[in-house]
């Protein structure tokens, strides 16, 4: 029998029309230009249902408000379904892939995020082939993580980054290797992919509720007081983006006192790194073992994406500062890796 897979569309440049002002959504496009491609009537390829998200989205438009409907849609129809399928802009599409692994708990089933740079409309385009891969893996692989596929890559979501603005091979899993590779085969590395935990009867979801999160990207000459304006309350979390392993201005001492006076008040403040590749070590310089005294936690190697998706759930949970500073530190999604 056909595998099934469900298809979240919330939008994006791949069921997008040209009009006079550019590049739009427009409603039942997609399905339409999906029902005109001969190779989805395939045997090879499952039967497909598509829920069209009202009102389609450009993802830059995409909020925590959003990643809950999407997390609780897939739930909805998580029995009747094989696979998933999340159609999604790219400008964003790293945060979400980064977000619903958090949000799932107990998926035993492929959920695959994806999308294009060029609408499938357009007789040159790339939306073609990351949907009909990904729609392929989505029903006939066993990858039971959020996934994101985009030219030729399956990357696990959480570790997933937007690397190009332009190009079809736009996102990387820069600090995890590839779960799978598409070239002549479809090659998934079986070794890299979670194994199930959590085998529950049903889908859960974990609901984002309202924290205040923020980020902030360190920059030479950075001013303490816009530091401060930025931490102070509600703010209760902060991924924060610094130089190299980690490293921030230890000689700005009023720098130093913002962090420290948002800390001491149950700030959690994540130190991700503004490099694309390597991880955050705050022991190996005194400009790192500063942010350190003044109460800033490793962020690893997770991504800025997967830190501020990861704070989001953390702090919905309830726990106090002192149980998210740890739970932060823990690999819960394989987003990180600690050495």
């Amino acid at each position: 029998m056909r595998k099934r897979v469900y298809i979240a569309y919330t939008g994006g440049t791949i069921g997008m029309r040209r009009t006079r002002d550019g590049y739009s959504p427009e409603p039942g496009s997609l399905q339409r230009q999906m029902e005109a491609m001969p190779e989805l009537r395939h045997d090879s390829m499952p039967l497909v249902t598509i829920n069209e998200y009202a009102p389609l989205l450009d993802s830059s438009n995409m909020t925590p408000r959003e990643w809950v409907k999407i997390a609780h849609d897939l739930a909805d129809h998580y029995d009747d379904f094989d696979g998933f399928l999340v159609l999604h802009g790219t400008d964003t599409m790293a945060y979400t892939a980064s977000a619903l692994p958090f949000m799932l708990n107990g998926l035993a089933k492929p959920v695959i995020v994806t999308g294009s740079q060029i609408p499938l409309c357009e007789v040159r385009n790339d939306a073609r082939e990351n949907l009909i891969t990904s729609l392929l893996i989505a029903s006939s692989y066993d990858v039971p993580e959020v996934c994101l596929y985009f030219g030729g890559k399956l990357l696990r979501g959480c570790r997933a980054v937007k690397v190009s603005a332009d190009g079809f091979a736009a996102f990387d899993s820069p600090n995890f290797p590839p779960l799978g590779l598409v070239g002549i085969d479809i090659e998934i590395n079986h070794s890299f992919v979670r194994p199930v935990e959590d085998r529950r009867p049903r889908l859960s979801v974990q609901d984002f509720g309202s924290p205040v999160v923020s980020a902030l990207r360190l920059f030479p000459g950075i001013s303490p007081e816009l530091v401060r304006n930025v931490l102070r309350p509600p703010l209760q979390g902060l991924v924060l983006e610094a130089y190299g392993v980690g490293n921030g201005p230890d000689a700005n001492i009023e720098f130093l006192e913002a962090l420290s006076e948002a800390t001491s008040r149950g700030v959690v403040i994540v130190d991700c790194t503004q490099c694309l590749q390597g991880t955050v070590n705050l022991t190996e310089y005194t400009a790192g073992s500063a942010l350190a005294r003044a109460g800033v936690i490793s962020g690893f190697d997770m991504t800025a994406e997967a830190a501020l998706a990861k704070l989001y759930y953390l702090l919905s949970r309830g726990e106090s500062p002192d149980e998210v500073k740890r739970a932060m530190q823990d690999d819960l999604r394989g987003e990180m890796t600690r050495r």
